[in-house]
């Protein structure tokens, strides 16, 4: 019996007035009725808890509201934050949307539910769905086209040559997702590391991973590991040497390399 399922937008904050408003009107928007749009707030000290509930207010008015829960509550950082929204999610699917990042359309999400023609406890049900993503500016506006673009078929090898798809726009199976929390170990390049664990998983279960053809996600260009470029890369590179094997990542990433050493 086909239904549809209810999707999880999970959006870690603290102290995110300035940015925080542009995702919650964006989920807002959306034209499917079944979403819950999940808040996990590390206490934060500026005005970030009134944005959220001037929008639970607001929500109580809509004639066709969706579902809003913050949760508040201190973390050892934005990983453990995220392994925290895994646990209480109530949707079937999840994905993560930072404070300053955007559903692309209204039709975000009802576009991705007719796709995959969801049918409930089904076992040919997409284990993770996935498209393409926009970077934006802090005013978001357009910037370009996120530079790696989603391959036609995504396996667990496919971030090999880099993060093919964006955090952002990688929609997991909740129920998967709880078998793989964030690894705490990493500090900038632990979605990285948990999306090609997911990808084993399914791949190892024979579970589908679909892709949508669709920009899913407006990102905006700044965050934890933009701020840390250099740092994150090199711990990428051990990721990718721990999941390929070094000759693999190593023959795929020489010229980066060389020129890493070469300026430190």
């Amino acid at each position: 019996m086909k239904s549809k399922p209810l999707i999880t937008v999970a959006t870690v904050t603290y102290n995110a007035v300035k940015t925080l408003e542009r995702t919650m009107q964006s989920v807002a928007e959306q034209d499917y009725p079944r979403v819950e749009h999940l808040i996990v707030d590390g206490c934060s000290k500026d005005n970030t808890l009134s944005i959220v509930q001037r929008f639970v207010e607001r929500n109580t008015t809509l004639e066709m509201p969706h579902s809003i829960r913050l949760i508040c509550d201190h973390d050892e950082g934005l990983y453990d934050a995220m392994n925290k929204a895994i646990t209480m999610a109530q949707g079937n699917y999840i994905v993560f949307l930072n404070a300053g990042d955007k559903l692309h359309e209204k039709t975000t999400l009802s576009s991705i539910v007719k796709q995959i023609e969801w049918i409930r406890w089904n076992h040919a049900n997409p284990a993770i769905i996935y498209g393409e993503t926009d970077l934006v500016d802090d005013n978001g506006n357009f910037i370009r086209h996120r530079r790696l673009t989603a391959p036609e078929k995504l396996t667990s090898k496919s971030f090999l040559s880099g993060m093919r798809v964006c955090h952002q726009s990688f929609y997991v199976s909740t129920e998967l997702a709880r078998e793989v929390p964030y690894n705490l170990k990493y500090r900038y390049s632990a979605d990285f590391d948990w999306c090609i664990r997911l990808m084993k998983l399914a791949e190892k279960r024979r579970m589908r991973i679909h892709n949508t053809h669709l920009i899913l996600t407006d990102y905006l260009n700044e965050g934890l590991t933009t701020q840390n470029h250099r740092k994150s890369l090199f711990e990428r590179l051990r990721l990718m040497g721990h999941h390929y094997g070094w000759p693999a990542t190593i023959l795929e990433h020489f010229w980066f390399i060389v020129r890493a050493i070469i300026k430190r």
